[in-house]
């Protein structure tokens, strides 16, 4: 299935591998026209593109400002057709990916935005336009997605709160990262190749989906309870909600489904020794099999 990537980021994506080596390789995702500076530990730094447009990182605080004690991660998979959003209130809910279509219709003003792979921007930037229209609401996004957006819209990021959704594995600016030096991180926590980051503005665990970035953000948010609706991974080969038959995007989602479950599953635990529950709100959803129950999106945890 052909990439919805144009073909000269294919090509910048080749080189990158060629010419900088597999360790140097996700350099890609900003090369040639991002830059992101004065980051470090306390600081988010800012952003420059194509040496013209610049405007500040936010950090976690951002999302916190605007968090109660509940949030709800609502990803794009079919279950969230349907469903009740009305008991949700306003600035509870995270969208991933395609659920900002829900913007606007059944959710009135979210608590933020993720986007982490830069082919949705490449696919739906016209979606992006139509719904991503309040300009205080944190939009947390990759270098590559930060960069595929300034590419078609120099102005649309400026004067928005961003937070970076850095891999910790493959940082901005830095070689890929081993096991050894990630375990030598306090903030980190590691089970098999699974991981999960406690402080998320100086990176964040991938893992096959947006859902663990946003994941990582929300415990850090300080949140006491976490739910997913529409990460459904079992049934990521059909139609998103918001997609109609025949123009369906390809997802690896599917592929990817034990590397997806073992974060999860890993930040579950971290959330449990904090006292924060997870809940899955999806009748449909791989997350029953690593024991998260079905639960009515209008029931909360008494």
């Amino acid at each position: 299935m052909a990439s919805d990537r144009p073909l000269r980021r294919q090509a910048i994506k080749l080189l990158a591998r060629v010419l900088l080596g597999n360790r140097r390789a996700h350099y890609h995702s900003w090369l040639p026209s991002l830059v992101i500076k004065g980051r470090s530990e306390g600081h988010p730094g800012k952003v420059k593109f194509r040496g013209g447009i610049d405007f500040p990182l936010r950090d976690i605080r951002s999302l916190s400002e605007r968090a109660g004690e509940r949030i709800v991660i609502i990803g794009s998979g079919p279950s969230v057709k349907g469903a009740d959003l009305s008991s949700l209130p306003d600035r509870s809910a995270l969208l991933l990916n395609g659920a900002i279509s829900l913007i606007g219709s059944e959710i009135r003003e979210p608590l933020a935005v993720a986007i982490e792979d830069e082919r949705f921007v490449w696919r739906h930037f016209g979606l992006m336009r139509e719904r991503m229209t309040r300009r205080e609401v944190p939009l947390l996004l990759s270098p590559g997605v930060i960069r595929a957006t300034c590419e078609l819209d120099p102005t649309f990021l400026r004067d928005r709160p961003i937070i970076l959704i850095d891999d910790i594995r493959k940082p901005y600016g830095l070689p890929r990262r081993d096991k050894a030096a990630l375990a030598g991180f306090d903030f980190v926590v590691l089970e098999g190749e699974a991981g999960f980051s406690a402080d998320p503005d100086r990176g964040v665990f991938q893992g096959g989906s947006v859902a663990i970035s946003a994941l990582q953000f929300a415990l850090a948010a300080g949140a006491r309870e976490i739910g997913f609706l529409g990460v459904d991974i079992a049934n990521a080969n059909a139609p998103r909600f918001y997609e109609k038959e025949g123009d369906v995007a390809y997802s690896g989602i599917a592929g990817a489904e034990a590397r997806i479950l073992a974060h999860i599953a890993l930040a579950r635990d971290v959330a449990a020794r904090r006292g924060v529950r997870l809940s899955n709100h999806s009748q449909v959803s791989a997350l029953r099999s690593i024991g998260f129950d079905y639960r009515p999106l209008d029931q909360t945890v008494s």
